[in-house]
This record gives structure tokens, sequence and C-alpha cells, in this order.
């Protein structure tokens, strides 16, 4: 009986404890929005994808003209001659696969460094807005189905746009130099 009580008790303290719990929520797109140094990097990704793209688009126009003109020529060419023709455009054709995977890849790879940084200077930025604010849970704003919480969406971008402004004045200018 007493442990059944000892157990009431501290479920009844746990629920009292996260009762008075503060929780907030933040919409981190909209911060993601807000940032520099995230549009620097969309814009950097952005341009190593179109120098991709462009180099695969090339390379399929060159495999697809050359397949047209060993069409066009086969009446003039041996079988054998044909074949080994044949066969050097499907190694190529393969070899067009290969980097387009390798591409795809890169993008990823680059993607995840341009953004790890920047996650991370929103991750502080929550942090140092719920230490100075008392908050002990954030949720994000896309993952609520209704909020009537304090929203820290504006301290964040305040305390992130800080944080960008001041990597900037430690990031010594290469064009100084």
């Amino acid at each position: 009986m007493k442990k059944l009580i000892v157990l009431l008790v501290l479920m009844m303290a746990s629920t009292m404890n996260f009762a008075q719990s503060k929780v907030a929520h933040v919409n981190t797109q909209r911060v993601l929005d807000t940032m520099p140094s995230r549009k620097a990097a969309e814009k950097e990704l952005q341009n190593f994808e179109q120098r991709a793209v462009k180099e695969l688009q090339e390379t399929q126009q060159k495999l697809q003209s050359d397949y047209k003109k060993l069409q066009q020529e086969k009446s003039t060419m041996s079988p054998t001659a044909y074949k080994f023709e044949e066969e050097r455009l499907m190694k190529k054709s393969q070899e067009f696969q290969t980097r387009q995977q390798e591409l795809d890849q890169q993008i990823q790879v680059l993607s995840q460094e341009l953004n790890k940084p920047i996650l991370a200077r929103v991750q502080k930025g929550v942090e140092k807005v719920c230490e100075s604010e008392k908050i002990d849970y954030v949720i994000d704003e896309s993952s609520l189905l209704y909020s009537n919480g304090k929203d820290l969406t504006n301290l964040v971008i305040k305390e992130v746009m800080k944080m960008e402004n001041e990597s900037k004045v430690n990031v010594p200018d290469l064009d100084d130099e």
C-alpha cells in the first residue's frame, strides 16, 4: 500500500513539473529564409546543380548525335566495325549514367556541408533564446496542429542575425590580402 501511495505521489509530482514547464514554438523555415548564409548556400548549390545539368545535357546530346551518325553509316560499315562502334557507344552511355550518379551524390554532400553550419547556428539561436526566456521545450511550427503558445520565431531571427553578423566580422576578407 505504501508503494502505491509513493508511486501516486511521484506521478503527481512529475505531472505538476510538466505542467510548470514552459513550451514555445518556432517557425524554423521563416528563420532560415531570413538568413543571408542560407541564401548564399542555396545560390552556391543551385550554381553547382546548373553546371552539373549542363555537363550531363552536353554529354547526352553528344551520345545521341554519335548514335544517330552510327545508324546513318551502318550500311557502309562492316558488321564487325559496326559492332565495335556500338559497343563503344554503349560504354560511353554507361559512363554517362555513372557520372550522373556521381553528380547526384556530390550535390547531396555539398548540400549537407553547406547546411550543417546554418542549421547549427539556428539550433544555437534557439538555445540562447530559450535560456533567456526560460523556455523548457520548443516545437517547430511545421509539426504543430494547433498553437496558442509563445512564438519565439522573431526572437530567434534576431539572435541568428546577430550571429550571422558576428561571423562576418570574424571572417577575414580574402580580397584585402
